[in-house]
């Protein structure tokens, strides 16, 4: 039996572990907190997953919590105009619902379901000195710990990082008693609401601690009005300058937000990263070898909502290139094609979002302006969050976005 260590406990570190325990490998998972102080502490992301990585998760009959969690079956765009009345409004159909699990409900039942069918689960903040020695006990030792030392055993690929600072400051607040958009109130769907110059404010259901919820999600230009949450400990101050920035530059969403309060204490987050592309492979100072998992090596920003569908990709694309491999050893080159393979479909997810983070082209904003009246288009914009791949067909190219209006217009 191969024995895998996995240094890291979310989406993706545990979709893998699940994924191949059930398949008669012996894994152990690594992590710094327990179950119960996951559920207990601070949200740690905006999680919002299209078909695509939802599909993963029910392969591996881990969806447990698909029946509670919204059905989110759209997405919208507002565009803010300078006298912050819409110029822009439409909803996409998705063509397989999307939904959003609070990861402390979803990684503390996923290490208590792991740990349940008998694997192997340390509590342990692991350190390089202690991969060194791993790397020799175990036949495969992968990180999906996106933060701290162990990261920077990854060295950044320049090639495929543009920027190297961050471009948005993220301020989250998970909160009870949201209205619904009076123009669908029938309508579970995911907000994108883009302020130029400014930054973007997300707006989307959730299955929390507390049950449903909604998620208001800031991203703010670094050194514009939205980028005010840095130094804010307090969750009712940070509540409540969301709301203020809310009134302020979006009034059609703050006048539903107008009776809501967070979910918990916990309920709060801000920070900023910048978006990295990084080498796969972490070489340890006694030679071994391990494989970076999801955002160690790819982390994008969350302005276009891919981290958790990206880390669910990553767990089934590296599950596979391991089950097929057999019993031959996972050295350099296995590590190089595995990696190669998941950045087969990481790609366009990084392209698409690094475009987002950009000041818009021409043709982009007519693209987005066309969708608020030609509702095949507002579908397929919706749909490329599932499938980023497809932005490549119409999205991009100024010629080929004209091309593709002009047919949909004609038919």
């Amino acid at each position: 039996m191969r024995k895998i260590l996995i240094v890291g406990a979310g989406q993706s570190g545990l979709q893998l572990a699940l994924g191949l325990q059930t398949r008669g490998y012996e894994v152990t998972l690594m992590s710094n907190r327990t179950a119960d102080e996951i559920r207990s502490g601070r949200v740690m992301s905006t999680q919002c997953m299209f078909h695509t990585a939802l599909q993963h998760e029910r392969d591996l009959q881990i969806n447990f919590w698909e029946s509670q969690a919204p059905k989110i079956e759209g997405l919208g765009v507002s565009v803010a105009a300078p006298d912050s009345s819409r110029a822009v409004d439409w909803l996409g159909k998705l063509d397989g619902y999307a939904q959003s699990v609070d990861q402390r409900v979803k990684m503390a039942g996923w290490m208590e379901t792991f740990a349940q069918r008998g694997g192997q689960f340390v509590i342990h903040g692991a350190a390089v000195s202690d991969l060194d020695y791993f790397s020799r006990t175990y036949d495969l030792v992968m990180v999906s710990a996106g933060k701290g030392e162990l990261v920077s055993m990854f060295g950044r690929d320049a090639s495929r990082s543009p920027y190297d600072a961050p471009q948005r400051a993220l301020a989250v607040a998970y909160v009870h008693g949201l209205g619904p958009r009076p123009e669908h109130p029938e309508s579970e769907a995911v907000r994108c609401n883009l302020v130029p110059g400014v930054g973007e404010l997300f707006v989307m259901p959730t299955l929390t601690t507390s049950g449903r919820a909604d998620i208001l999600f800031w991203e703010g230009v670094p050194g514009g009005p939205v980028d005010a949450f840095k130094g804010v400990k307090d969750p009712s101050e940070h509540l409540s300058l969301t709301l203020e920035l809310m009134e302020k530059f979006l009034p059609w969403e703050y006048a539903r937000a107008t009776k809501v309060e967070l979910t918990d204490a916990n309920g709060t987050l801000a920070g900023r990263y910048a978006p990295t592309v990084r080498n796969p492979i972490g070489r340890l100072p006694g030679g071994g070898l391990v494989l970076g998992v999801a955002d160690v090596v790819v982390a994008n920003d969350p302005i276009t909502g891919q981290g958790s569908n990206s880390a669910s990709k990553c767990a089934a694309s590296y599950l596979s290139s391991i089950t097929s491999h057999g019993d031959k050893p996972f050295d350099e080159a296995w590590m190089r094609s595995t990696f190669d393979r998941y950045w087969d479909t990481a790609q366009h997810v990084t392209k698409w979002t690094n475009a987002m983070l950009g000041v818009p082209p021409e043709h982009v904003l007519n693209l987005i302006g066309a969708a608020g009246g030609l509702q095949p288009v507002a579908d397929r914009f919706a749909n490329g969050f599932n499938d980023p791949a497809d932005f490549e067909n119409f999205f991009y190219d100024p010629e080929k976005t004209s091309a593709y209006l002009a047919s949909v217009a004609g038919a």
